[in-house]
């Protein structure tokens, strides 16, 4: 297990001793790699007694239209993704992909591993 803590080296180049073990707030987690199904969700404990909710597997977005609307779209596929261009053929669903959906082309503003949602904007072409 990997924890995020902070740095084991100091700027000087020197090592900086723990003064504890690791502790569950400083786990890190593989990244929730949202794809485009069936709507499955997963409840994750946060810092705090708080809980996130990754969205696994999602079929509709909440689009806003120009006209200041929002309607739920089913989502076709995903047609960019400038964070990695492998999950465009792999229909993975991150922040600032671009998705097509039933009202066409939308950008997701949304950080569906986080938030468990898919909220998009409307783009016009």
């Amino acid at each position: 297990m990997k924890d995020h803590g902070r740095s084991t080296t100091k700027r000087t180049g020197g090592r900086r001793r723990s003064n504890h073990k690791k502790r569950k707030h400083e786990l890190g987690s593989s990244p929730t790699e949202t794809r485009v199904g069936d709507r499955k969700l997963k409840f994750v404990e946060a810092r705090g007694g708080n809980t996130k909710v990754r969205a696994i597997r999602d079929d509709t977005a909440s689009v806003a239209t120009p006209d200041g609307e929002t309607v739920s779209a089913e989502i076709e596929n995903v047609a960019e993704n400038e964070s990695n261009p492998n999950y465009v053929r792999r229909n993975i669903v991150t922040k600032g992909a671009v998705i097509e959906t039933d009202e066409g082309r939308a950008r997701v503003t949304s950080r569906p591993g986080q938030d468990g949602q898919i909220n998009a904007v409307l783009l016009e072409e």
